[in-house]
């Protein structure tokens, strides 16, 4: 397989998972992106210039996380690796829950699959199940590939990895977040979860996960109830006591409001009509706090786009 293009530029958006009961299968798009443009080079040089989230501070060398996977992505396609010039113009938070590692894994293979001769050897089904290897669960991963709401799974027959289905969401369904300026590493948030979960915990998230598809996608007035769960969103929450803070309260009034992802964000999912009610409540919970944002989105329909320049 040879290169087709040397200059791409991709689009990918921010994403929450798990949207309350759905651990590690549920995602949804969100409209705050990252842009990138990916040059392939004549020489073996890797230069990555950052501007925005993480300049400074992510790798600017072979480590980067783009890299790694447009490299695995290449591998894949049976294309030959290449120098590579990589200008990143971060906006999705990291280390917020915000899908900031889905973002740049997808971002690098769908990177590949732009600069390959033939794209469709990356098509949706592979891109998703190398993102989901090098990620390690899919619920990040999917969204910000095929945008909108999706469910994931990892399939039980050996060698087939994961799979996911896109969800259009109601056109009423908005999100906003609250962001706080400090950081939570999935590691971490995973770290406090249990092991195993009593049989009634289990059955009413699964409950609730099958619920929010029906107001995620046609009845959006059963959000609060659909959000609900036990277990992991609690134990995530407690993580980081100013998330577990502000999330009682937001619930408390009505308003849908899972932990975004491993957190520390709180994520509120409203009906258009509600987010003058959804702001107010933001503005008395934030209090114009200078360590905590407040971030209006609407759904990412579109997912991850390429061109190539």
């Amino acid at each position: 397989m040879q290169l087709g293009a040397d200059h791409v530029r991709v689009r990918v958006p921010a994403t929450s998972a798990n949207l309350g009961p759905g651990f590690d299968a549920l995602g949804l798009a969100l409209a705050l992106h990252d842009v990138l443009d990916v040059r392939a080079l004549a020489s073996d040089d890797v230069v990555v210039d950052v501007e925005g989230e993480g300049a400074g501070e992510v790798p600017g060398d072979e480590s980067h996380l783009v890299v790694r996977a447009l490299r695995a992505a290449l591998d894949v396609a049976g294309a030959p690796q290449t120098g590579l010039h990589l200008t990143c113009v971060n906006r999705v938070p990291h280390g917020r829950g915000l899908g900031s590692s889905a973002a740049a894994v997808v971002a690098g293979i769908v990177a590949a699959r732009a600069l390959v001769a033939d794209p469709s050897v990356l098509d949706d089904d592979v891109a998703l199940g190398l993102a989901t290897a090098i990620e390690g669960h899919p619920d990040n991963a999917a969204p910000a590939l095929l945008g909108g709401a999706t469910v994931a799974w990892e399939s039980g027959t050996p060698g087939a990895g994961a799979r996911a289905v896109r969800l259009d969401v109601h056109p009423d369904l908005r999100a906003t977040v609250l962001v706080p300026s400090a950081r939570l590493a999935t590691s971490r948030a995973r770290g406090v979860l249990p092991a195993q979960v009593p049989h009634a915990d289990a059955a009413f998230n699964a409950g609730r996960s099958a619920l929010l598809v029906e107001a995620l996608t046609r009845r959006p007035d059963l959000l609060l109830d659909a959000t609900d769960a036990l277990r992991h969103p609690a134990s995530r929450a407690g993580g980081l006591p100013t998330t577990r803070e502000r999330f009682r309260p937001r619930r408390a009034r009505g308003l849908a409001a899972p932990v975004s992802g491993a957190g520390p964000t709180v994520l509120v999912l409203s009906a258009a009509e509600r987010l003058d009610e959804v702001a107010g409540v933001a503005d008395e919970l934030v209090g114009g706090s200078a360590d905590w944002s407040v971030r209006r989105l609407d759904v990412d329909t579109r997912g991850v786009v390429a061109e190539r320049l």
